[in-house]
């Protein structure tokens, strides 16, 4: 975010709730356009120390007992309130006010204090916690026939701290200098690679000046970002990067638009060949693969909100609804396979809930599961990560995804 005023915190616009619009870099026609699509509420929240709540939920008229939340008041920016019935394996993270939560066994902690924290991903083996954090700094830049000016901006860091909270490291900083001007670059939405050596996420580096927010990849050893040669729709670029569990395929969403309507894209990347193809058809955004490598959870996006949904992992096609509030949106799926944890928003407040799968995909008996969390009041444009300790997961490894490259995979279906 870019601004003439005094800094204040960014905010999305009103119709925009969920962080579903296009993303975009300078080249868009105007910086205040910019906010609205790229940046998502980050509330500064200082508060020292770590906070273990395990708060009991079942109070009448609350989310927990099935009440109507539309008038209800949050908890405070300190304070998640979790369900101890959950029996959530492993530990979720996600952000509130700004700040990276854990949640384990019941309790969640607050892992960062200054604010300013989004899209918290874990490494496939729980070392680390990789997330954007964004900064209040000073810019000094041209913008159209305006001439050059002062701007207050956030500037993004791509980060990652230790589940125990104690090592915090900054990685790559989106500051960016030409002669005497100071701007910045986006980074957005990271995913880490299985084997811990590339995040992929979300950026108009080197020169925001001359891209669009596209796919890059960042070697974690050499600290450099690489852009693969992909196809866009400028201005709206890319967002929402997902690993299939083998590390041979990475999903993400090209943007587009219909008019005043937004057109996601989900396409399938093979980092080997450097080739990327489709995956299904238009509508579906945050994609997110079952341990198997066979099924994705998506949002399906349609006028009247956004549901959860599953894909076949290799045509696309959709195989199950899971959601149908409008509500609903940014899945997870658990290491184990047997459960989804998705955002959902009921008036102004967004918490975390959670669906069973028991069976075999695509007839799975669906069953919904005790909240993750109860009127918290969760960020809504960062979503959750999930990991499980291997000694958690079933005894026997999930089945090898099929080998399908790009160039095969096709739509099949698409959101009614």
């Amino acid at each position: 975010m870019a601004s003439r005023d005094p800094a204040s915190p960014s905010r999305r616009g009103p119709d925009d709730p969920y962080g579903l619009l296009p993303r975009t870099g300078l080249v868009a026609p105007a910086i205040a356009a910019i906010a609205l699509v790229l940046v998502g509420t980050l509330t500064a929240a200082l508060f020292v120390g770590w906070i273990p709540v395990s708060l009991s939920t079942k109070t009448p008229g609350g989310q927990g007992a099935g009440g109507n939340l539309v008038n209800a008041t949050p908890a405070p920016s300190n304070v998640v309130v979790t369900d101890p019935t959950a029996n959530i394996p492993g530990s979720l993270v996600y952000v509130k006010a700004g700040n990276v939560w854990i949640q384990t066994a019941g309790q969640a902690l607050q892992l960062t204090k200054s604010g300013g924290a989004s899209s918290p991903a874990w490494s496939s083996d729980g070392s680390w916690i990789y997330y954007i954090q964004t900064t209040q700094e000073r810019g000094y830049f041209a913008q159209g026939n305006t001439g050059p000016a002062f701007y207050t901006m956030s500037v993004p860091t791509l980060s990652r701290i230790s589940p125990d909270g104690q090592t915090n490291q900054a990685l790559l900083g989106g500051r960016y200098e030409i002669g005497p001007y100071t701007w910045f670059y986006w980074l957005i939405d990271p995913a880490v690679s299985p084997d811990g050596k590339t995040v992929a996420l979300f950026s108009d580096a080197p020169d925001p000046t001359r891209s669009d927010v596209v796919l890059q990849l960042y070697n974690v050893a050499t600290k450099k970002l690489t852009k693969p040669t992909l196809s866009e729709n400028p201005p709206y670029g890319h967002q929402d990067a997902a690993w299939r569990p083998d590390g041979k395929i990475l999903l993400y969403v090209q943007n587009g638009r219909d008019g005043q309507r937004g057109v996601p894209q989900i396409y399938a990347y093979n980092p080997a060949t450097n080739r990327a193809s489709p995956l299904g058809a238009p509508g579906y955004m945050r994609p997110s693969w079952s341990p198997d490598g066979r099924w994705i959870a998506v949002t399906r996006q349609t006028p009247e909100g956004t549901d959860i949904a599953i894909l076949d992992g290799r045509t696309g096609a959709e195989v199950l609804r899971l959601t149908k509030d409008g509500n609903s949106w940014a899945p997870v799926w658990s290491p184990r396979g047997d459960a989804i944890a998705y955002l959902h928003i009921v008036g102004q407040i967004v918490d975390l809930k959670m669906i069973g799968l028991t069976g075999t995909g695509p007839r799975w008996t669906v069953a919904q599961l005790p909240d993750v969390t109860e009127y918290s009041g969760l960020d809504a444009s960062s979503g959750a990560s999930w990991y499980i300790p291997p000694d958690q997961l079933p005894a026997s490894p999930p089945p090898s995804a099929p080998s399908a490259s790009p160039s095969s995979l096709s739509p099949s279906a698409s959101p009614s």
